[in-house]
């Protein structure tokens, strides 16, 4: 035995982290097939089990994460392909496999054909969320499309009869699954759509392995939900399991009873809504009537009863008489003192008044006013109008100025 001193000494820790290390990088995520056995469900949610073939077997854990997923369908002596990560559990010094996804054996071509598909119909768009319908918020009528023996139906019946009994419901049967399943759902879509009997259309299927659900997974059934002109929801299976219909379907529901619970309102939320409405409309016709009852105070305030608008114009009356009156006074006064004004003037001016004073208008033969002496003639009668009376003489001698 060597010692050499330059070699340097590790712990336990650094060698088992370093082969830890190497393993993972030289062997990348891989899937595995063998058989389940020492199945084992831990508390914290964690699932171990031994995953063997006839000659070897490896220890296996699978997270609770990833778990969660596969608790119910994990059995004993099951045929399976792990997709694992290969590892070390260093405080043991073991070997084990990380499972990250897992599938029951021999499935592996049909999801290749799944993924192959998948891939096909998203390029086309047919999975494009801009293509999906809206839902109605309150169908009257809703189909449902499954076999008649399904428990799926009486899930779905049992919803909805328990979540709005008024709904009217048409069942289309077909078969879900089997040789020419995927035939019959396609042309049962296209009987539903045709007809246009229901606001929405269920499309609903229980659990089952990757094979139950094929018919779900044909392109004949995605292109016939898209070609339909009814909204359309799929639940197939449990929540974790996907199917080609599921993209296709305007709203995927991860079971059938959530399949019937998103195609209506329950009648709670529906009573809730319409105390909302209610409670609303209280309030708003509450407010209504407090405006109007404001306006009819206002109205009152300003209505005046007839015996006082009475009164009122009879004071306005009174008052406007006795404006007219003293304004009628004033201008009779005003008038009379102007036609004392123009009687003074024309008394001034009257010939009589003249003629009073001494003066006289003496006229020739021919009536025309005599004003110089020179317009008469020797020997002319002439006629002088006095203040009273007139007199006719003859013109004897005329003294010319």
């Amino acid at each position: 035995m060597t010692n050499d001193p330059q070699r340097p000494v590790v712990t336990v820790s650094e060698l088992l982290r370093s082969v830890r290390d190497t393993l993972e990088r030289r062997f990348p995520l891989l899937w595995v097939r063998g058989e389940l056995s020492n199945l084992n469900h831990a508390a914290s949610g964690h699932c171990y089990f031994t995953l063997k073939d006839r000659a070897a077997q490896v220890d296996c854990v699978m997270y609770r994460s990833r778990a969660q997923a596969f608790d119910a369908s994990l059995r004993e002596g099951m045929q399976v392909e792990a997709q694992v990560l290969i590892s070390l559990y260093e405080p043991r010094g073991r070997f084990q496999l990380t499972v990250e996804n897992l599938r029951p054996a021999g499935l592996g071509p049909l999801y290749e054909r799944f993924l192959r598909l998948k891939e096909k119909l998203e390029r086309e768009g047919v999975f494009e969320a801009a293509a999906k319908r809206p839902l109605p918020p309150y169908p009257r009528t809703i189909g449902v499309i499954t076999s008649r023996a399904a428990a799926a139906l009486r899930d779905v019946l049992t919803t909805l009869a328990r979540r709005n009994p008024a709904v009217r419901i048409i069942v289309y049967p077909a078969p879900v699954q089997g040789e020419g399943a995927a035939g019959r759902i396609a042309a049962m879509l296209a009987v539903a759509s045709a007809r246009a009997e229901c606001d929405v259309l269920l499309l609903v299927r229980g659990g089952g392995s990757i094979e139950d659900l094929w018919s779900f997974n044909e392109e004949r059934v995605a292109r016939a939900i898209r070609a339909c002109a009814i909204p359309v929801i799929v639940g197939v299976g449990h929540e974790t399991d996907f199917t080609i219909a599921d993209f296709a379907a305007d709203r995927r529901a991860p079971t059938p009873t959530a399949a019937a619970e998103l195609a209506t309102a329950s009648r709670a939320e529906l009573a809730a809504g319409l105390a909302q409405y209610l409670r609303s409309l209280t309030r708003e016709m509450r407010r209504r009537l407090q405006y109007a009852a404001q306006a009819l105070d206002g109205c009152t305030k300003r209505l005046v009863h007839p015996a006082e608008r009475l009164r009122r114009s009879g004071e306005r009356l009174t008052q406007l008489r006795t404006r007219l009156a003293f304004a009628l006074g004033h201008r009779v006064h005003r008038c009379s003192s102007h036609l004392e004004r123009l009687q003074a003037s024309l008394a001034s001016l009257d010939p009589q008044a003249v003629l009073a004073r001494g003066y006289s208008i003496t006229r020739n033969s021919a009536g025309e006013v005599l004003r110089d002496a020179s317009q008469a003639r020797d020997g002319e009668r002439i006629l002088s109008t006095l203040g009273r009376g007139a007199l006719q003489s003859e013109v004897k001698k005329r003294e010319l100025l």
